[in-house]
């Protein structure tokens, strides 16, 4: 069973940044691909962004696009989301997700994932 816990979220100023951390433990996370999920109170979960097991292919969400990053390191078992240039807008809880995939597969899709983090807060306010 894979358990995955996040971390570094807190708050922040606009144009500020964070860097959330996604850690696995139970089985080797170079079998997963990852996604980062985020719910703003009111409104729906989001794709945010998606990391395939080697890294070859990432993906981002038009909204963060050139100010968010993904990373991961799969020897310590944990991925990363680095976020700049932070919004009003981008307060939410975030979530990462993993499920088993090919090696290519990135999605921003929830429904592809099983396996979920409790979540982290961000809050970006002045």
């Amino acid at each position: 069973q894979l358990q995955l816990v996040e971390s570094g979220g807190g708050l922040v100023q606009p144009g500020g940044s964070l860097r959330l951390s996604c850690k696995a433990s139970g089985i080797a996370l170079e079998y997963f691909a990852i996604g980062w999920f985020r719910q703003a109170p009111g409104k729906e979960r989001e794709g945010v962004s998606c990391i395939s097991r080697t890294s070859a292919s990432t993906n981002f969400a038009d909204s963060v696009k050139g100010r968010f990053t993904i990373s991961r390191d799969n020897a310590n078992k944990t991925v990363y989301l680095q976020m700049n240039s932070l919004k009003l807008e981008d307060t939410a809880v975030y979530y990462c997700a993993a499920e088993m995939k090919p090696y290519a597969f990135c999605s921003g899709l929830d429904y592809e994932y099983s396996y979920w983090g409790q979540g982290t807060q961000v809050t970006v306010s002045s």
